[in-house]
């Protein structure tokens, strides 16, 4: 295809607007810090990468890697640093593990982690979740009220531990 016939000026060469970035304080474990350092380096790399593509004419993949690269930019510029290993194990706190039993005794473990580290099949929740809110602040043996979607949940904390393996309770 002939240049003359390409708009440079068009829709595809236009900026992506960028993600939203949530309004609650960035804290980050030390792994979610790294996280969103080696995101921010593989974004850089796919840019370069599509950068140096011979045919350049779909900008939209550029686009898209420098939306993700402002992101991730303006993520680790407002992240707060948390290391769990320095708390104490009496109460849950961001970056430790808390297991809870259910009403049938079942036991789970959840990490409460930053927003971006945050993952349900992972069992990492965010701060602001409604989990997360019922239990930060609780003890072992407390018992506390899960409100969700499918009804109220009582659930009793039964261990509380750093990451690493160390435990309370």
């Amino acid at each position: 295809m002939s240049r003359a016939f390409v708009k440079e000026d068009g829709p595809d060469n236009a900026p992506l607007p960028d993600l939203p970035v949530s309004p609650h304080p960035n804290h980050v474990t030390p792994r979610g810090l790294a996280q969103l350092q080696a995101r921010l380096a593989e974004a850089q790399a796919r840019l370069a990468t599509l950068r140096g593509r011979a045919e350049r004419l779909d900008r939209l993949p550029e686009a898209a890697a420098e939306r993700d690269i402002r992101y991730l930019e303006a993520r680790l510029r407002s992240a707060i640093l948390n290391d769990p290993a320095a708390l104490p194990l009496e109460e849950v706190a961001f970056g430790l593990c808390v297991t809870v039993e259910d009403e049938n005794g079942a036991e789970t473990t959840w990490q409460i982690t930053g927003e971006d580290e945050a993952s349900a099949a992972e069992h990492r929740i965010a701060p602001q979740s409604p989990l997360a809110r019922a239990l930060l602040g609780a003890r072992v043996g407390d018992e506390v009220q899960w409100r969700r979607p499918a009804g109220t949940a009582s659930l009793t904390v039964t261990r509380i531990a750093a990451p690493d393996g160390g435990v309370e309770g």
